[in-house]
């Protein structure tokens, strides 16, 4: 049985939050110019639409819009953040088998 404790890797923790916020931000900054060009458009045409309909049109429009243009990123996001969930299944598996061989040899007491 293995004695070493399989750590999750600090800094991949750290890459996958800055891949997750870069993202986030990404598609925030999408929807907000999104909505201000819908807005303006709007004003411009003399047809005016409460921001609450330009703010959710601009959110249908966004949302698929966002996963074309920031696949990168997205994937980026995914991965680092699979790799970093396997790492701590892999470590949580390593301290269930280490209970679970603790609480064994406690039988012969």
């Amino acid at each position: 049985m293995d004695d070493q404790a399989p750590i999750p890797d600090p800094e991949l923790r750290a890459k996958s939050r800055r891949a997750v916020i870069k993202y986030g931000l990404a598609r925030l900054g999408l929807f907000i110019g999104l909505t201000v060009v819908i807005q303006t458009l709007a004003v411009l045409i003399d047809a005016p639409i409460p921001l609450v309909f330009t703010a959710l049109l601009a959110l249908f429009v966004a949302l698929p819009l966002s996963m074309l243009i920031f696949s990168k990123w997205r994937l980026e996001a995914t991965e680092s953040i699979a790799e970093y969930s396997r790492q701590r299944q892999e470590h949580k598996a390593w301290v269930q088998r280490e209970l679970s061989g603790r609480a064994d040899g406690d039988e012969d007491y």
